[in-house]
């Protein structure tokens, strides 16, 4: 089993959720990334997800585009996130997942990045429009690279498709809990315990839930989901647009983590 997936579990057999924040690689700059990643660690983040910059990110909602948009302006690109790896390379306890879309990964090629990411201590990779054609190829490489791939499951996907995904996943599965993109929000779709339950009850495979998660009262009330773990991206990004972000950034990683441990989940 992956180090991702070791972790989702060892949340489960806990009757807990790992905290997954999400960073935009370069937001607001590569050096306040890296101080991000440093304290994020510190604070007991369990996975972190990067995400490298791009111009079509479909998934995205306005506030991480507008983060994408700014390290883009800075030239940060594939080569520049790999430059970020290196430096932190072997100092973070805490496992990088990259988030980052399907064409540019093919453009770069599919083995040569996927090495490349591994060579820097990735342990996980989120393609959300991965085609599901492709996801067995890439599973694949993935595995030859001890890289864990992560497979999308959306709400609006049929009982058929969300068990095509389960069969080919090799471990964890990210489960969108909302339709349209990613984004702060006030409320949490309540239908999405049934989908997580559902997903329980037919496979073995870790879930975490992402998309709209923004507070400690919503991770609280996540927590009693049949969920492992918790993505927290937009609420993340607004906070490093603000003055003292990375003080921010360590009080905010604190109340979640305290919402994640105040309760009694599964």
């Amino acid at each position: 089993m992956n180090l991702i997936s070791q972790i989702l579990q060892e949340k489960r057999r806990n009757s807990t959720c790992a905290l997954i924040p999400f960073l935009t690689a370069g937001y607001p700059n590569i050096t306040t990334t890296i101080e991000a990643l440093y304290t994020l660690d510190k604070q007991g983040a369990d996975i972190v997800e990067l995400g490298i910059p791009y111009s079509d990110a479909l998934a995205d909602g306005p506030l991480i585009q507008q983060s994408s948009k700014v390290a883009l302006d800075q030239g940060i690109y594939i080569d520049q996130v790999l430059g970020l790896l290196n430096q932190i390379n072997g100092n973070l306890n805490v496992p990088i997942v990259i988030f980052t879309y399907y064409n540019p990964i093919l453009a770069r090629g599919l083995n040569k990045f996927i090495k490349e990411i591994s060579l820097l201590g990735v342990r996980g990779l989120i393609v959300p429009d991965l085609p599901i054609e492709e996801t067995d190829y890439l599973i694949c490489i993935c595995r030859n690279y001890n890289i864990e791939l992560v497979l999308f499951i959306a709400p609006t996907s049929p009982k058929s498709r969300i068990k095509n995904i389960l069969s080919k996943a090799p471990g964890c599965v990210y489960l969108v809990s909302t339709t349209g993109v990613t984004g702060i929000r006030n409320h949490i779709n309540d239908q999405i315990y049934d989908l997580a339950s559902y997903i329980r009850s037919n496979t073995d495979k870790l879930v975490m839930l992402g998309f709209g998660i923004s507070s400690p009262s919503q991770v609280s009330k996540i927590s009693h989901w049949n969920i492992d773990g918790i993505v927290i991206g937009s609420a993340f990004t607004k906070i490093l647009s603000s003055q003292h972000c990375i003080n921010n950034l360590k009080s905010f990683c604190f109340e979640i983590k305290q919402a994640i441990k105040t309760t009694d989940n599964h």
